[in-house]
Parts: C-alpha cells; structure tokens; sequence
C-alpha cells in the first residue's frame, strides 16, 4: 500500500510539472494592443471595437481620419502616432471624461473606463470632424458678436446701429 501512495504521489506531482510547463511555453492568445495611452490597455477586441465605432461616427469619419497605412505591410498601422489627429482624439477623451467626472459624477467600469453619462463625441461633434463654433443670435459682450472691435451685430458700423459721435 505504501508502495501505491509514492507511485501516486510521484505520478500526481510530475503531471502537475508537465501541465505547468506546457502552458508556460504556449504562445499567448492575445499580444495586446500596442500603444494605448488613454484607453485600457487589457481592453478586449469587442470593447475597443465599439469605442472606435462611436468615435467614427461621431466625427463622421473612418479609420485614416487618425491611422496610417502602412504601404509595405499593406495595412493599417494603428499604433503610429505618426497624425495629429489621433493625439488630439486622446486629448478630447480625457477632456470628456473629466467633464464627465466632475459635472455628472460618472463612475468607472472594470476596465477604468468612463461610464456612458453627460457628453460623449457626438455632444459637440454631431457627424462633423470639426464642428462649426456656432455663437447663438443676439449675444453680446466681450469677445463675441457685438463685442468691443468686433462689429458683429449691433456693434459700431452694424447695419442700423446708432451713428458714432
């Protein structure tokens, strides 16, 4: 019997050896993402899939909008930072988040990323790479239409204005 428990425990232990050091040599099945600065960097295929899906298509825009081809590799090169667009995607990002935080208390999920409340791309962005400034009509002061040397409306020289004294 004593026999039968050391050929058990010797068989039991070199199987656990063998399982640990063929899982060590495996490949991992996902390399990860290169180059994340704002977003995750254990986010899974499906998640950064659906944040660049919101971005496009709250700039109205598709993937060279911030990436570049690699011609060599004939594909798209989506770790280069190589256009400033895609720095200034990572600035807006932070930015939206820290509104989020600070004016509509949003939470972190699992992965650290905010929570979908407040604003988002499409807030400001609307489908337009670069939304127009629109100032609404009849505004007036400092810097905006109206406003000292901009002759916006009802300022000096505006059509039906008083006359200059």
């Amino acid at each position: 019997m004593l026999i039968n428990k050391k050929i058990m425990a010797t068989l039991g232990l070199a199987s656990i050896v063998t399982f640990v050091a063929l899982t060590s040599m495996a490949p991992d099945k996902e390399e990860g993402f290169k180059n994340l600065k704002v977003l995750p960097k254990h986010i899974s295929d499906r998640q950064l899939d659906k944040v660049m899906d919101d971005w496009s298509h709250s700039l109205g825009v598709h993937c060279s909008f911030c990436h570049v081809r690699d011609e060599a590799a004939k594909k798209m090169d989506f770790a280069s930072d190589a256009k400033p667009e895609k720095e200034m995607a990572r600035e807006m990002y932070k930015m939206m988040n820290k509104i989020n935080q600070k004016y509509f208390e949003a939470k972190k999920d699992s992965l650290g990323m905010v929570m979908t409340s407040g604003i988002n791309c499409n807030s400001c962005h609307r489908g337009e790479s670069h939304p127009e400034v629109k100032v609404p009509e009849g505004r007036r002061g400092p810097g905006g239409p109206g406003g000292p040397g901009q002759g916006g409306p009802g300022g000096p020289g505006a059509p039906g204005a008083p006359p200059k004294q």
